[in-house]
């Protein structure tokens, strides 16, 4: 029960200053001549302001209500080290213990962890949960807030007036004043690179506690290269330059060798990944003859904008002789010694369409284009009825790379193009729109027929399409680091003009280019990984019937072993929810990948020592103070000890930290009683304007 005094006027409080202005004015006026009644004219009007204030008497029966304080419990990935999570239960359980013996104080808790599902939160966000937490607590209620953590928090506020409470923030830090960590820093890396240029990753070896002229060792490794070692000065920039020696990921990954003492290893390793991407790809188009399908090649390269075409087209060819003069033809000099001499190695793709042994091209020429192949170029050979010739390609030094022999025989004869068995699987023809879901069984094509095909028996090499009675149709193979293609019909065109239904013409034709080309899309063998909130996907392409586990390593350097799922069309894949943020790793053979879930540069690992500096801040600003709890690797020091205290600036002491006793109180009734109204209040009117009169009537 709780006894004060409350007014309630009769008129507006502002209406009520302006009477008693006027009042003072007029008293003050009395006063100045010294007129006879002034005093009991200042009394009237007195009781007058009284009475309009109408003063109660209020009495409250009010319910004291808990004071509450606000444990928050650091679970990031950085409280894993060192023994701090034993340590952060241990200290959990014993300040629990204690403010249980505070009478009238509420304890709730609250976990924070970096690895949640939200994508943009990156490191440890205490103050950000903790606001979350104190939506439904009254600030009049707060008695403090205790945070168990290491003090590596990134979300401090800029101005403690941001907390939306009046009380302490005290820290419970579970790491060691002295620890010491080296780590390796990314100071600048190119996202992409130009296939053939090199580019250049910055890093910097950093230690906590800088020693002077201390060195490291960098380890440098490239996905399926040697590694390099070089030694750094601990400190200075690293400049390390990186051959983009392929279209598509190329894999970094650096590491600096551990340093005695340090807290964790975690950081002194990164893996980075730069997309390697061509220039315009240049491919040289040499058409043995003008045909029906010519325009169809011509056409499919020109829509590419990635593509940047050279076309020759043999239209007379040196036996062809009418006796029509020289000055007379409209025709340009095929520039054979400069295409395939002087520049055949700035072309990426040649194709050979219909093309024969004409004299047009020596076989000096034929020869380094086998060479070209087998340094890393790709040839596709568009054939017809010539490739069967005694003219045919395959009869010239170019025939040494051929996946494709020729019997002599061409078949024409009615047939719809099918995927083999490896061409139902392989990245190029498995997924062609209308591949499947023609014949009684849903399983044959529904594409258009062809009426032509060479008989050939493959060397060495795989068949992905096949004609008339499961021949070859479509052969591809690899030679050196080179790639060959042959298409055993010159009948693409078929398609392109919508006969017997057309088919995927442009995207066969293209998906071929392409993986002649090395378009890491394009590979049969290959491994991603990609991310989606907090799942990491796994997918492996692969022709074989079987693959090998898939070796995973999280963030933490902590390694496991997946197994795939199978899927269809050679697509093995595999979904799994992880808790770390950061670069996920993962391997197969030669064959790796990388994912980042969440941050790709956590900062959850960028410093791991504990340190007081970056809540120093708050903890002066609401007089809280930061407690090391730390001492040896499993054990803590002693609680400090609690105290409530109802008002001060410094809320802590060397062995004891403060809370505010706040008394809040919920009313649960309120009765009123008048202090100078009804007959009261009129009769002291009535008595003090009497009194006024008589004395000024004397």
């Amino acid at each position: 029960m709780n006894w004060s005094i409350t007014f309630i006027p009769f008129v507006p409080w502002p209406a009520l200053w302006v009477i008693a202005a006027i009042g003072a004015v007029l008293l003050a006026l009395l006063f100045w001549r010294a007129r006879r009644g002034a005093v009991l004219r200042l009394l009237t009007f007195a009781a007058l302001l009284l009475a309009l204030a109408n003063p109660h008497l209020k009495r409250e029966d009010r319910e004291p209500l808990n004071d509450i304080v606000t444990v928050v419990v650091d679970d990031s990935q950085s409280q894993t080290l060192a023994g701090r999570t034993g340590r952060t239960a241990e200290l959990r359980k014993a300040l629990e213990e204690s403010l249980k013996e505070v009478p009238k104080l509420e304890t709730r808790f609250v976990r924070s962890s970096s690895a949640s599902g939200d994508i943009e939160r990156d490191g440890t966000m205490l103050f950000t949960d903790l606001g979350q937490a104190l939506a439904d607590i009254p600030p009049d209620r707060m008695a403090g807030v205790v945070m168990i953590t290491d003090g590596q928090v990134h979300d401090v506020p800029d101005k403690v007036a941001a907390l939306g409470f009046d009380a302490p923030v005290h820290a419970l830090l579970t790491g060691k004043e002295d620890e010491f960590d080296r780590r390796l820093e990314v100071t600048a890396a190119p996202r992409f690179g130009i296939v053939g240029s090199n580019q250049t990753i910055e890093v910097k070896v950093s230690e906590s506690k800088p020693r002077e002229d201390d060195i490291a060792t960098l380890t440098v490794t490239r996905q399926g290269k040697a590694p390099r070692t070089q030694t750094v000065r601990v400190g200075d920039p690293v400049e390390i330059p990186v051959e983009i020696d392929h279209a598509g990921p190329n894999i970094v990954e650096i590491e600096v060798d551990g340093a005695p003492g340090e807290l964790t290893a975690i950081n002194n390793r990164t893996l980075l990944t730069v997309e390697g991407v061509r220039e315009n790809l240049r491919v040289l188009l040499v058409s043995g003859e003008p045909h029906a399908g010519e325009r169809t090649w011509r056409n499919m390269l020109k829509s590419d904008a990635s593509v940047d075409l050279v076309h020759f087209t043999i239209l007379r060819p040196p036996e062809k002789q009418d006796g029509t003069p020289i000055n007379q033809l409209s025709l340009i000099a095929f520039p054979t010694r400069e295409l395939f001499q002087e520049k055949l190695d700035q072309f990426d793709l040649i194709i050979f369409d219909r093309y024969q042994r004409r004299g047009v091209l020596p076989l000096l020429y034929l020869e380094n284009v086998a060479r070209y192949v087998e340094r890393g170029g790709a040839v596709l050979v568009s054939s017809g009825d010539d490739y069967a010739s005694p003219l045919s390609l395959y009869r010239t030094p170019l025939g040494e790379i051929l996946p494709a022999a020729p019997s002599g025989r061409v078949i024409e004869k009615p047939y719809r193009p099918a995927l083999s068995d490896l061409g139902a699987k392989h990245p190029v023809t498995g997924d062609l729109a209308g591949a499947r879901g023609g014949g009684t069984d849903g399983t044959d094509p529904t594409w258009g027929r062809w009426f032509r095909v060479v008989d050939v028996s493959p060397r060495d090499a795989d068949v992905l399409m096949k004609g008339v009675d499961g021949r070859p149709l479509l052969v591809i193979g690899e030679r050196g680091t080179g790639r060959v293609a042959v298409l055993l019909s010159d009948q693409a065109w078929l398609w392109a003009r919508g006969y017997d239904g057309g088919g995927p013409y442009s995207e066969l034709l293209r998906r071929l280019a392409h993986w002649l080309m090395k378009e890491p899309e394009l590979e049969q063998e290959t491994l991603k990984a990609s991310s989606k909130g907090q799942n990491l996907i796994i997918e492996r392409r692969s022709i074989e019937d079987e693959v090998d586990p898939i070796i995973v390593t999280a963030p933490s350097g902590e390694e496991m072993s997946i197994e795939l799922d199978k899927g269809e069309r050679g697509l093995w894949r595999k979904v799994l929810q992880v808790d770390e943020h950061g670069v996920y790793r993962v391997a197969s053979g030669a064959l790796a990948g990388l994912a980042t879930v969440g941050k790709a540069n956590t900062r959850e690992f960028a410093a791991v020592t504990a340190s007081s500096e970056p809540l120093a801040p708050v903890l002066e600003g609401t007089g809280g103070g930061a407690f090391w709890m730390g001492l040896e690797d499993a054990d803590g020091g002693d609680l400090p000890r609690l105290a409530m205290i109802r008002s001060g600036h410094v809320m802590h002491g060397t062995d004891w930290l403060g809370l505010h006793k706040r008394d809040a109180y919920h009313v649960k009734g309120v009765r009123l009683f008048p202090l100078f109204s009804g007959f009261l209040a009129l009769a002291l009117l009535l008595g003090l304007l009497a009194a006024a009169w008589y004395r000024e009537g004397r």
